[in-house]
């Protein structure tokens, strides 16, 4: 066999072979065995029939393309290793001649393309200085606050912003009634935006007994489709209102947050402070990763064949299912509530797929330009993250992955070089 090798645009690969008149001859002889095998003609026990009977009735194009099927079997991975190509997705064969005495065929294959690193050292990407108000702290004291008040019933007066009325209404859309658009004796606290825009706010001012039409418009968005984007009317009566009494900022407040080691107001803004604070660095960490991310892509140009995109979205596919089933929830039910097709998710995703891509291939070429290695301890580190992870023995994990240690090798190198990129980006 003779193979030419061609790069074609778009990490694509093409190999032309022509095999030699021994290894097609061979093949052809293993597809008239394996036909003749299980061939039944009349007048013979099957398998039994003389060859060129069955060569006669099968024909001689069938029996060629099963050649062909038997030559591949021995020589399609052959072709590529010989090569010194690793396709990233399955090749396509094209017969250009098959003929008794002669077989060309040519093979096209994705390769995963070649990475000429541009910049990956001193990229503009700065994290986030993070800071936090004694607001920020006030806000978080009076969501507390909110928790533990207390509903007191306002004998006399109008119902406020903050107040819990129990009102009954009803809808109407074009003077008609609507379906899920009847309670009673509800307990609506104005300003919680429970209800559509503009609701709440038409009963501040109402009294004890007072009945109202209030006039709204449902959001275009809104689940209904029947309702969305229409005007409609509700009847409104108040029954009750109760206003929200605050328990006071003291230590008792504190204690009643059930804080493990908290039993002072101070205390709690402490707690307060620093739980914000994580919260804000694990934010301006996630933007500047993405932000490393985008610099990396953008400063790198590589172009990739759609084969390794089209993984990568299913790959985004798996992790979102996943996703959505520790939530209780599958991938059905959710293009259902969204309205959304699994086609229109997977479009959806391309474009980030691409980059998820490329970014990965930059990283693999830095790893390999900055010499970076993986030492016996950070390989057992990253096996006792995964352990941790799963809940599982380290010394499990190490047998699941036995033989492929190179798989937990790369992911730690591919760790060290964004940490490296995001090491040296512009100071």
């Amino acid at each position: 066999m003779e193979t030419v090798v061609n790069k074609l645009e778009k990490s694509m690969v093409e190999v032309k072979a022509t095999f030699s008149k021994e290894e097609w001859k061979a093949a052809q002889d293993r597809a008239l065995n394996k036909v003749a095998a299980n061939a039944n003609l009349d007048g013979f026990r099957k398998g039994k029939a003389p060859k060129g009977l069955i060569k006669a009735k099968v024909g001689t194009k069938a029996l060629l393309a099963e050649a062909v099927d038997e030559i591949l079997s021995t020589s399609y991975a052959k072709i590529f290793v010989e090569n010194n190509i690793t396709p990233v997705a399955q090749p396509e064969a094209n017969v250009e001649v098959m003929t008794e005495d002669e077989l060309k065929i040519t093979f096209t294959a994705p390769v995963a393309p070649e990475v000429e690193l541009k910049q990956y050292k001193g990229l503009e990407a700065k994290k986030k200085a993070v800071r936090v108000t004694s607001k920020e702290v006030d806000e978080r004291l009076a969501t507390y606050q909110n928790e533990f008040a207390e509903l007191e019933l306002k004998e006399d007066g109008e119902v406020e912003d903050g107040d819990t009325a129990n009102i009954d209404f009803e809808g109407f859309k074009d003077g008609v009634a609507f379906e899920g658009g009847k309670g009673e004796n509800y307990p609506l606290e104005i300003g919680s935006g429970s209800f559509i825009p503009g609701f709440e706010e038409q009963l501040i001012g109402m009294k004890v007994g007072e009945e109202k039409e209030i006039n709204v418009k449902f959001p275009e968005e809104y689940q209904a489709p029947e309702l969305a984007g229409a005007d409609a009317t509700f009847k409104v009566k108040v029954h009750e209102i109760k206003t929200k009494i605050l328990p006071a900022l003291d230590d008792e407040l504190a204690k009643d947050v059930n804080i493990e080691g908290i039993e002072t107001l101070d205390q709690l803004k402490d707690h307060i402070k620093e739980d914000i604070r994580a919260q804000k660095k694990a934010e301006a960490e996630r933007k500047f990763d993405e932000d490393v991310f985008e610099a990396v892509v953008e400063a790198n140009p590589v172009e990739v064949p759609q084969a390794m995109v089209d993984t990568e979205v299913q790959t985004m596919v798996s992790e979102m299912t996943e996703n959505l089933s520790r939530q209780g929830l599958n991938m059905d039910l959710y293009t259902q509530l969204t309205g959304q097709s699994l086609d229109d998710m997977k479009a959806q995703m391309a474009d980030q797929a691409e980059k998820r891509v490329k970014f990965q291939l930059i990283i693999d070429a830095v790893v390999k330009a900055e010499n970076i290695e993986v030492t016996d301890e950070e390989l057992d580190e990253q096996y006792k993250e995964i352990a941790a992870y799963y809940s599982r023995d380290v010394e499990e994990i190490k047998k699941i992955f036995a033989g492929q240690e190179y798989r937990v090798k790369a992911d730690v190198a591919n760790k060290k070089a964004v940490d490296f990129i995001k090491e040296n980006v512009s100071k």
